[in-house]
């Protein structure tokens, strides 16, 4: 394959992706490879890439003669990637309690703000929050935990941003991570995994009550982010809204 065509394919991998991530295909969602390839204004081939890269990533299923499917969402495997994450970040947590000056002065600048100074867009806090979660690790300086974990929170990601969409669970976020800097801060290991652990089972929790309606609200907003003012397209195939192409 060319550099341009590995260029492209890679292209189209990610707008996929972020389809995914931001509600426009949603579990269940139906399509083939030519429906993308015309959305996209491409040939099959760097689509078909893309989607068995996807596929074997765990995103999507392929049908005979009925084209591809977004995998329903298994909350089993969501839980067991939550509990892996308490692990990861809980351990981040104590390596970093036991540094005399912890290097988190950029989250601090971030999230020890007053209540006037916050974000309130749900796109922004749900990346800050991913930020937040990711910089521990980097910060407890062990690069395998780090890649571990974010391969982690990218297979958490569309039910993590879901939660976001509540004026709630943002100011939830910001308290949680204001007290954990000031508790990693003070050295109070103990306290910090304690508080790290609720915060993370929460939004697991959180990720289970997760509804179609919730989704396609979701998917909703979305659209009329990327297209302020227009309505939305029956899909023949679902008799819902279309997804957006990103292109």
């Amino acid at each position: 394959m060319t550099q341009q065509a590995n260029q492209a394919a890679e292209e189209i991998y990610k707008k996929i992706k972020d389809e995914i991530f931001d509600f426009l295909l949603l579990p269940g969602d139906r399509f083939t490879e030519t429906e993308l390839a015309e959305r996209y204004g491409t040939s099959r081939t760097p689509v078909r890439g893309a989607l068995y890269r996807l596929k074997h990533e765990g995103y999507f299923e392929v049908q005979f003669r009925s084209g591809w499917r977004v995998r329903p969402f298994d909350f089993v495997h969501f839980d067991e990637l939550y509990d892996l994450r308490t692990v990861l970040e809980t351990a981040a947590v104590e390596r970093l309690c036991r540094l005399e000056n912890p290097p988190l002065g950029d989250l601090k600048a971030t999230w020890l703000v007053p209540a006037s100074r916050r974000e309130h867009d749900a796109r922004i806090v749900a990346a800050l929050d991913e930020a937040f979660h990711c910089r521990l690790l980097e910060a407890a300086g062990n690069r395998e935990m780090s890649r571990v974990h974010s391969e982690v929170t990218e297979k958490i990601r569309i039910v993590r941003r879901l939660g976001f969409l509540e004026q709630k669970r943002i100011d939830a976020t910001y308290e949680d991570h204001a007290k954990l800097l000031k508790l990693i801060n003070n050295h109070r290991a103990a306290d910090a995994c304690t508080l790290l652990r609720g915060h993370v089972t929460q939004n697991g929790t959180e990720a289970r009550k997760i509804t179609i309606h919730m989704l396609h609200e979701a998917r909703e907003r979305a659209r009329l982010l990327r297209n302020p003012g227009k309505d939305a397209a029956p899909s023949r195939r679902s008799g819902k809204s279309a997804p957006i192409t990103l292109s």
